[in-house]
């Protein structure tokens, strides 16, 4: 019994490291450096952050909130980070330190039994394996918020969280009472200052971005194999699904759409319960998400194979507009997702443009009325990574550029989409450009 008691801690260790290297995580110093970061935009302020809860029902997977993870790449829930900036001295209070602490839940030994052993904060080495310079209990997070507030009273107005989440409205409420507050302080939204360091992409993130990516184009490659006449669109959607997972993503980066026909015309078709007939085109949206981080790719092809002569028309406009806005993209300068054509130099205006300049609907109108959506998004933890697209698009970022056509008169929908990254001399890089998308390079690949 002895020795199993002294076993439990380096069992408990084993079992944390497994956990945590379930998903590829960049190293201790990359999220450290976020911290600091974050720190710095909290105007002498504390940031309080939480994980995501245990889902609901358990064939749910377990995805943690997207900020902790970026800031931590801790991937278990119950947990919470706090954040202090640094401040120097002022008045009667004196200077205070950076300081990170991450608290961890009480562990459930009888549920231990079905999940394995949980990391808390009396494992040996606790910090280390967090990655994170303090561990607590999470039962003394309000305490030491409290110590703070006692020590300068001033700090609960410089309270950064999440304002819609039940955890911290019970902490402030219960921070509150024992300091005698009649309610609640009110606190920033944490996500703001979050959001604007994601904006850009590291070495680390890109290194994740691409194994999603690469996952995806395989994953796309199967599906351009599996199409044919009497092909389930639901099938096809599993082939994509068993490829993501083959090659290494946790689960797809959204619910993909597999839209034949008509459908291929409804943007974010996902029933996927037709069968596919020849002689038409087949819109798959559909990529995967590896380590937390996401891809988006979409390729239109022939059900029978071969384009008909309007299906390539119309295609190769779509593809020449995804071109042109490639051309036409500048750091700094370009924007996108600006569907009302706000802006001259928009990536979505030069779409626009091109797609007016060639082609005509079967009524003599130009083309353009049928782009009917934004240009692209930032990509990165989220599929749509928060972005103000106010804003140009600046060197460090990833985003897709997706233009497309659709015309439900005739059952054509076309839509080709892929992810760049804009590098530090503000060139584009392709990370999906392994996947074709000549027209005749997708009819070659529907034939291996």
């Amino acid at each position: 019994m002895r020795s199993y008691c002294r076993a439990l801690p380096v069992i408990a260790l084993l079992f944390a490291c497994a956990s945590l290297h379930a998903l590829d995580r960049q190293s201790t110093a990359d999220y450290h450096a976020r911290r600091v970061a974050l720190a710095n935009k909290l105007n002498g302020g504390i940031a309080i952050l939480f994980a995501a809860p245990e889902p609901l029902l358990d064939f749910m997977p377990y995805r943690q909130d997207e900020d902790f993870y970026y800031l931590t790449g801790w991937n278990e829930p119950g947990a919470a980070l706090l954040i202090e900036a640094p401040q120097p001295e002022q008045g009667t209070h004196p200077a205070r330190a950076y300081r990170e602490v991450m608290f961890l839940p009480t562990r459930n030994l009888r549920m231990e039994l079905y999940t394995g052993v949980k990391l808390d904060a009396a494992t040996p080495n606790a910090p280390q394996v967090a990655g994170v310079d303090e561990v607590k209990s999470m039962s003394d997070l309000a305490t030491t918020l409290n110590q703070l507030a006692a020590g300068n009273r001033f700090i609960m107005r410089s309270i950064w969280s999440e304002p819609d989440t039940e955890q911290a409205k019970a902490l402030m409420q219960w921070t509150a009472t024992t300091l005698g507050i009649d309610s609640a302080p009110p606190f920033a939204d944490v996500r703001t200052p979050v959001h604007q360091l994601r904006e850009t992409k590291d070495t680390g993130e890109l290194a994740l971005l691409h194994k999603a990516s690469d996952a995806s184009v395989q994953a796309q490659f199967a599906m351009m194999k599996s199409v044919h006449p009497g092909q389930k669109e639901r099938t096809v959607a599993g082939i994509i699904l068993e490829k993501l997972m083959e090659n290494g993503c946790e689960r797809p980066s959204y619910a993909p759409i597999v839209g034949s026909g008509e459908k291929s015309t409804e943007l974010h078709y996902s029933e996927n319960s037709q069968t596919m007939q020849a002689g038409d085109v087949v819109v798959v949206d559909a990529a995967g998400e590896y380590s937390m981080y996401a891809s988006d790719i979409t390729r239109t092809v022939p059900v029978s194979g071969h384009f008909t002569a309007r299906q390539r028309e119309i295609y190769d406009i779509v593809l020449g507009a995804q071109r042109a806005a490639m051309e036409g993209f500048v750091a700094g300068k370009s924007r996108l997702n600006d569907p009302q054509h706000k802006y001259p130099d928009s990536l979505d205006t030069i779409a626009f443009n091109y797609m007016n300049a060639h082609g005509k609907d079967l009524h003599g109108e130009p083309l353009g009325k049928y782009f009917i959506h934004g240009i692209g998004h930032s990509v990165g933890i989220n599929v749509h990574d928060p972005y103000d697209y106010t804003q140009p698009i600046r060197k460090g970022m990833v985003f897709t550029i997706e233009p497309g056509i659709y015309i439900p008169e005739e059952k054509i929908g076309v839509r080709i989409e892929d992810v760049f990254y804009a590098d530090p001399d503000g060139k584009l890089v392709d990370l999906t450009e392994a996947i074709p998308k000549d027209a005749d390079a997708v009819e070659k690949a529907m034939r291996k």
